[in-house]
């Protein structure tokens, strides 16, 4: 059974940072295209950022300079550094795996909240 657990999330100033985790169990982070996206009610959910099996990374306009994507294969972990934080990047985050087409798997999400 594969499943994708977020942690990490909460109240955040305007200009500080986070880290966000994810782990993975049933499914290895490295066989796939893994990504973080992220939701507020009454919009679709955005990708933020992915990063691809030989460790290539992008990221969406709003995320370039502030985030960073990584991930640890020892621990079969994907993490979503966040600085700069902006009261806009308020949302729920969510990590997920597949292909760049089509993410098969998906975590329950973090709630993430900028404060200004």
């Amino acid at each position: 059974q594969v499943q994708l657990v977020e942690s990490g999330g909460g109240l955040v100033q305007a200009g500080g940072s986070l880290k966000l985790s994810c782990a993975a169990s049933g499914i290895p982070f490295a066989a796939y295209v893994s990504a973080w996206y992220r939701q507020v009610p009454g919009k679709e959910r955005e990708l933020v950022a992915t990063i691809a099996t030989m460790g290539n990374t992008n990221y969406a306009d709003s995320a370039k300079g502030r985030f960073t994507i990584s991930r640890d294969d020892e621990s079969n972990a994907l993490y979503l550094q966040m600085t700069g934080v902006k009261p806009e990047d308020t949302a729920v985050y969510f990590c997920a795996a597949g292909t760049y087409t089509k993410m098969e798997y998906w975590g329950q999400g973090t709630q993430v909240t900028v404060s200004s």
